[in-house]
C-alpha cells in the first residue's frame, strides 16, 4: 500500500532549485549548447532517440542536457514529449539497399563486391587517453601532440558532415552471394502490420515485427547482455557478422491525392545482417539462418546486439528447443523497456509506511512465537 505524501511543495521547489543549480554547474565554465551535444557527443544523441522513438536530434540534445546526461532519464523525457505529438501519416519502409554507404563490413567474406569500408570507428582507435582533446580549440594550435599522447584521435568531421558524405555507388548485400546458392533463408518478402508499441501495449505472442519494434527501442545494455550470453551457450546458434553496414537512406511519406511517395528527407541508419547455423528438419534443408538488427545513427552496436537476440527469439518459429534466457520471448521483451524498469524500480522511492509496519510486526510476531516456550 502507498501512501500519499501531502505539502512539501517549498521543499520540492527548493529541490529543483538545487537540482538546476547542480546541472548548470561551475557558472565561470561556458554553459553546453544544444549544438555541442549534437554534433560532439553524437552518439548518446543517437542512443536517445532510438530508446524514445523519436528521431529528432535537436529534441535528444535538449533532453540529454536536462537531464544532466542521465541517457535514460533523456530517454524519458523525450517518450514523455512524443506523446503530444500527433501523427501525420505512415512513412513507406526504407530501402536499405539504396543507402548512400558510409561504413560497410563483413566478416564472412574478405572480398566483397564493392569492397570493405571501414568509415568511421573506434574498432581500430588505440584505447589511450587523448590528452589534446583536452585542450582548448583556441590553444590547441600552440601544442605539440608529442607532449600528450603518441597517436591522437582527432574528429575531422561532424555528424551532419557524416551524414553528407558515403559512397554514391550502389553496393550489393553480402547476404546475396548466399541467397544465390540457397545457402541462406531467403529475407522476408511482406511484413505483416504489426502493433505500434508507442501506442499500443505489447501482447505475447508477438510476430517478429513487433518483437524487432521492442528490441529497437530497447536497452542496449540490456540487448548487449543478452547478445553475450547467446555467444557464451546460451543459445546456440553460433553467429557470424554477414554485413554491417551504415549510411544515409532516403524517406519517402505516400501522398494520396498524387498515388505515390514523395521523399520527405534523409536518415542516417545503422543495420546488421547476422548469419547463424541451423541444422535443418524434415523438409527444411540445413542451411543458414537470419538475424536483424536496425537503428538510426551510428548505433552499431546496438544493431548487432539487436540481430543476434532476434535470432534467439526465433527458437519456436525454427522448431529449436528454448532452453535460454534469450530465446524466452516474453521474458526478454517484457524486461527490454529501460523506462518502464526504471519506473518500477523508481517507485520504491515511494513512501511504504504501511506495508513495511505490517511486515515488520509479522517478523515481530514470528520471532515472539519461536521464543515462547513450550506448553
Amino acid at each position: 500500500m502507498y501512501v500519499a505524501v501531502k505539502g512539501g511543495e517549498k521543499a520540492i521547489a527548493e529541490a529543483h532549485a538545487l537540482l538546476a543549480e547542480l546541472r548548470r554547474g561551475d557558472p565561470a565554465v561556458a554553459e553546453l549548447s544544444l549544438a555541442q551535444i549534437q554534433n560532439q557527443l553524437s552518439l548518446a544523441v543517437d542512443r536517445v532517440m532510438n530508446e524514445g522513438s523519436l528521431f529528432d536530434a535537436e529534441l535528444a540534445a535538449l533532453a540529454i542536457k536536462q537531464a544532466q546526461g542521465d541517457l535514460i532519464e533523456a530517454i524519458f523525457l523525450l517518450r514523455a514529449y512524443r506523446t503530444t505529438l500527433p501523427r501525420h501519416g505512415v512513412s513507406t519502409p526504407i530501402e536499405t539497399s539504396e543507402m548512400r554507404v558510409l561504413r560497410r563490413i563483413s566478416a564472412t567474406f574478405k572480398d566483397v563486391p564493392g569492397g570493405q569500408i571501414l568509415g568511421p570507428t573506434y574498432d581500430y582507435t588505440h584505447r589511450l587517453l587523448d590528452f589534446s582533446l583536452a585542450v582548448d580549440a583556441m590553444d590547441a594550435a600552440q601544442v605539440d601532440d608529442d607532449d600528450w599522447a603518441e597517436e591522437p584521435h582527432h574528429h575531422d568531421s561532424t555528424h551532419s558532415d557524416a551524414q553528407s558524405g558515403g559512397s554514391e555507388k550502389s553496393l550489393p548485400r553480402v547476404l546475396a552471394l548466399l541467397e544465390q546458392e540457397g545457402l541462406v533463408e531467403p529475407p522476408p518478402t511482406e511484413a505483416s502490420v504489426s502493433v505500434d508499441l508507442t501506442r499500443e501495449p505489447l501482447d505475447f505472442p508477438a510476430a517478429r515485427e513487433t518483437r524487432l519494434q521492442a528490441l529497437a527501442r530497447g536497452d542496449e545494455g540490456y540487448l548487449l547482455s543478452l547478445a553475450y550470453s547467446t555467444q557464451r551457450g546460451y543459445g546456440r546458434t553460433h553467429p557470424f557478422a554477414g554485413e554491417i553496414r551504415s549510411g544515409v537512406v532516403m524517406v519517402h511519406c505516400p501522398v494520396e491525392e498524387l498515388g505515390y511517395a514523395l521523399p520527405v528527407g534523409e536518415l542516417l541508419v545503422t543495420e546488421c545482417d547476422m548469419i547463424n547455423q541451423f541444422q535443418g528438419g524434415g523438409q527444411v534443408e540445413p542451411t543458414f539462418t537470419r538475424g536483424y538488427g536496425l537503428q538510426v545513427g551510428l548505433s552499431e552496436r546496438k544493431a548487432m546486439s539487436m540481430a543476434l537476440v532476434d535470432r534467439a527469439l526465433r527458437a519456436d518459429e525454427l522448431d529449436e528447443e528454448r532452453l535460454s534466457p534469450a530465446q524466452d520471448e516474453e521474458f526478454v521483451l517484457a524486461h527490454c523497456d529501460n523506462v518502464e524498469a526504471w519506473g518500477f524500480v523508481s517507485h520504491l522511492k515511494l513512501p511504504h509506511y504501511v506495508d513495511f509496519q505490517s511486515e515488520l510486526a509479522l517478523i515481530r510476531a514470528l520471532r515472539q512465537a519461536a521464543e515462547a516456550p513450550d506448553v
